[in-house]
């Protein structure tokens, strides 16, 4: 990309920035159309041949669980580039391909677009972080809670109700009914219905074809895992160490989207299964960028590369923290509530 601004002071400046990557928003129709093929094919080759496996008495098969999940995650991604009306040109093109792949993802599309407009809203700020985020609550606040609830928060910080039993209950079961919008009109229940009905007509179809229990056998664990990828992605790219969040005073969209989101530097292979969804600093500060365009923003703009960057390994860290710290600004372990928080250093 060819800019009168020099790289270095645009990305320094999350305005002058967020105006430069206007260059990279128009999808180019005929490669979205070619990531969907390169996605959807491969997920159904791998869902048949893990069928088939199994069919044939080849438990090993199941291990094809693993890339049939990632294909989802995929899918997921795509859908999510269709949310923000950045994956086609046609923004009715785009909602009819969200709503095609809420099916396989177990996702309501249109309620769901609208949650996450609500999370890019107000990401990072404190006085509404409730809002299609992950609970998380201060440290002030922990401490203020009765033991039951402090208990309660606890197990739901766990890894294995974050990214185990809690993904499930969300795409199982939470994304069946409008949870949260029972009284805000048409919208929730016709896209969480409709969804519905598609879902068990999908079903029905599959379970006719290889049979009900084989149905059962194949997608669940595809679908379990695939979920807690997606809730996982979703936890690292916020809630990092030194993520940015602040009081509705002292927010910015700009400066909290730039510096409050990650940049998760993964592998290639997996950068690639899913989406370049870890370069989620340029995603928040420009939502309209297709994924596929990511890569040249990191190309043209290399000091992004640096900004809130998580390795795979670091991210590991980042099921340890809990609370947010208010003095610190940081996101700490359980085990800084027990302790009295030092004062905020000059």
């Amino acid at each position: 990309m060819d800019s009168e601004v020099p790289h270095q002071e645009t990305a320094n400046d999350p305005r002058a920035l967020q105006r430069a990557l206007s260059a990279y928003r128009a999808p180019r129709l005929a490669r979205s159309v070619f990531e969907a093929l390169v996605t959807v094919i491969p997920f159904g080759l791998f869902w048949f041949l893990t069928w088939a496996s199994v069919s044939a008495g080849y438990w090993i098969g199941l291990l094809l669980v693993i890339p049939a999940a990632g294909f989802l995650v995929r899918l997921f991604m795509i859908q999510h580039d269709c949310g923000h009306g950045s994956f086609f040109p046609s923004r009715r093109a785009n909602d009819w391909l969200g709503r095609a792949l809420g099916v396989l993802t177990l996702t309501p599309y249109d309620l769901w677009r609208h949650t996450h407009a609500l999370h890019h809203a107000h990401s990072g700020n404190l006085d509404r972080a409730d809002e299609g985020s992950i609970d998380t609550l201060s440290v002030r606040e922990y401490q203020a809670l009765p033991q039951a609830q402090r208990l309660r928060y606890r197990l739901y910080r766990h890894p294995l109700i974050l990214f185990g039993l809690g993904p499930v209950y969300q795409f199982m079961l939470q994304n069946r009914v409008p949870v949260g919008f029972m009284r805000s009109g048409w919208m929730p229940w016709l896209s969480t219905m409709g969804t519905n009905a598609a879902i068990v007509l999908v079903i029905i179809a599959m379970m006719s074809l290889v049979g009900a229990e084989t149905f059962l056998l194949v997608h669940l664990p595809i679908a379990v895992l695939a979920s807690s990828i997606g809730v996982w992605l979703f936890y690292v790219q916020h809630q990092f160490d030194n993520t940015r969040w602040e009081h509705d005073e002292e927010w910015s969209f700009r400066d909290v989207a730039l510096y409050g989101s990650s940049y998760y530097d993964l592998p290639a292979p997996l950068r690639w299964i899913t989406a370049n969804i870890g370069v989620h600093h340029v995603h928040h500060l420009a939502s309209r960028i297709p994924f596929y365009r990511l890569p040249e923003v990191l190309t043209d703009f290399p000091q992004l590369r640096e900004v809130s960057r998580l390795t795979l390994k670091q991210s590991l860290e980042c099921t340890r923290l809990a609370l947010w710290d208010e003095e610190r600004r940081r996101l700490v372990p359980f085990k800084h509530a027990n302790a009295e928080t030092p004062p905020v250093r000059a």
